[in-house]
């Protein structure tokens, strides 16, 4: 299993300084948030220049806000100045609050959007064209992005079985937040391969992330991130995968403990299937920040 870090708001400079870091401790990948902030795409474009090696992913960019071949050529270009294989885009469909009451764009039928979008995503990425005349998006074009280096692949943001089933279907797989190992066990795991034995398109790859902390203070720890990310809670979709681990909240999801309890939650992750873990490490006090880093530094090997 992979190991990787999840950035979250910083800096270019900043961003720039923890994945030269990041390459330099041996780590897998970086992962970027699109939220209300810096563009993903753009800030792993400077990045991919800057830092030679380490694979660079959005996680993830919301598909309704932008045309599948605008996001398309953000990606390319990415590909372009960080080097070929670097870039993998993580898309998701985002929420309905955010869609409808943000963005003024409906979210009826989600999964035919996401069907439609990768219809017209997928081949741009991949050095080809796109050609579809669908209910929620048409696209008859091709692009030309000096340097690029196709193919850029796709994880989506699939929880629920109809989305796992169209991400083994049209993309490399999924990445995941705020979903347990017993979920990734029983449900995401199964459901993605399943579907993709049955499409014949190969081997997945499920990219999963969660909220990590070494530290005594299990209780500090579990009162912070009950803090940090209280929103998730209420999301229809990541309640949906917390109610179905068996937690409370996102406090629970959370890998918090000891070195040597981290270190199993992670393991529990790798034996649910998951093939790329992402820590998001959301205390910055000592000695857990320290600690948690060194962890996830011995899991490398």
């Amino acid at each position: 299993m992979r190991i990787g870090l999840f950035f979250g708001d910083a800096t270019l400079d900043q961003l720039i300084g923890a994945a030269r870091t990041a390459e330099e401790q041996g780590f897998d990948s970086i992962w970027l948030p699109q939220i209300f902030g810096l563009d993903a795409l753009g800030a792993l474009t400077l990045i991919g220049h800057e830092v030679p090696r380490i694979e660079l992913g959005t996680a993830v960019v919301p598909t309704y806000p932008r045309h599948p071949s605008a996001l398309a050529g953000q990606a390319l270009t990415a590909s372009a100045a960080a080097g070929a294989g670097r870039v993998t885009l993580g898309i998701g469909l985002s929420h309905q609050i955010v869609i409808e009451h943000m963005f003024g764009y409906s979210f009826d039928k989600p999964v035919r959007h996401m069907r439609e979008y990768l219809t017209a995503l997928v081949p741009l990425l991949e050095g080809g064209a796109a050609d579809i005349d669908g209910e929620t998006l048409s696209a008859h074009v091709a692009l030309a992005v000096p340097g690029a280096n196709p193919p850029v692949p796709v994880v989506v943001a699939a929880l629920g079985p109809k989305m796992l089933k169209l991400a083994a279907e049209r993309a490399a797989g999924t990445v995941t937040w705020m979903t347990g190992p017993r979920t990734l066990a029983e449900h995401t795991v199964p459901t993605l391969t399943g579907a993709a034995e049955a499409a014949g398109t190969g081997s997945m790859r499920v990219v999963s992330a969660l909220p990590v902390a070494v530290t005594d203070d299990v209780a500090g720890a579990r009162a912070r991130a009950a803090e940090v990310f209280a929103i998730y809670g209420g999301l229809p979709s990541y309640r949906a995968m917390i109610d179905r681990e068996g937690a409370a909240g996102p406090e629970d999801v959370a890998l918090v403990g000891t070195a040597a309890e981290v270190r199993a939650g992670i393991e529990a992750m790798r034996d649910a299937g998951v093939t790329d873990f992402v820590a998001v490490e959301f205390s910055t006090d000592e000695p857990t920040a320290s600690a948690t880093r060194g962890l996830l530094r011995e899991l490398l090997a």
